[in-house]
């Protein structure tokens, strides 16, 4: 069933509108999914907070422009899904990672972040990138190391001078 030109339009403003925002964009081929598999996908993607659509390569193009994925126009050949990261530069890479794990039919072409266009190598690398709560914990972590640092070496004067006590007291109780 063709689409009108109504229907084109308002899906170009969509994709468009969702990339502008997106942080990241993950193309890939779906070629041999079935509809549950794919409902499956659309699934977890909504969990995720991952925008994923199957657009006309043509629409995708005109959607593109003028965003930070207008880079990959030239290499959208296929029947190609796209699924764009709202909230964390890896949650659609952590979506198509995991699904792809059960179902290898789904083939990852394209990884875009910030207006460049990596290989399907390079989605291992935005998948592994840690969530808003990590990046966090992590700094927090680091932050908190240095306080942690002066603090014992403030208290070991302290404690040296008590274990040398004890050991004079434990020598002298001994002899």
């Amino acid at each position: 069933m063709a689409l009108r030109l109504e229907q084109k339009k308002a899906i170009v403003a969509e994709v468009s509108e969702v990339a502008a925002k997106a942080h990241s964009a993950i193309v890939a081929e779906y070629r041999g999914l079935t509809v549950p598999e794919m409902t499956e996908l659309r699934k977890k993607a909504r969990e995720s907070q991952v925008y994923l659509r199957v657009v006309k390569n043509t629409l995708a193009r005109r959607a593109l422009e003028g965003t930070d994925y207008a880079c990959m126009n030239d290499k959208l050949v296929g029947p190609l899904l796209y699924a764009f990261s709202l909230e964390e530069p890896g949650s659609a890479a952590r979506v198509i990672k995991e699904f792809r794990k059960e179902h290898e039919h789904l083939q990852p072409k394209l990884v875009a972040v910030g207006g460049k266009v990596y290989g399907p190598e390079e989605l291992e690398r935005l998948a592994s990138l840690p969530t808003k709560e990590q990046a966090i914990s992590m700094l927090m972590g680091v932050m908190k190391a240095p306080v942690e640092k002066l603090v014992r070496t403030l208290a070991e004067p302290h404690a040296k001078l008590v274990r040398t006590l004890a050991a004079v007291r434990d020598q002298k109780q001994a002899a």
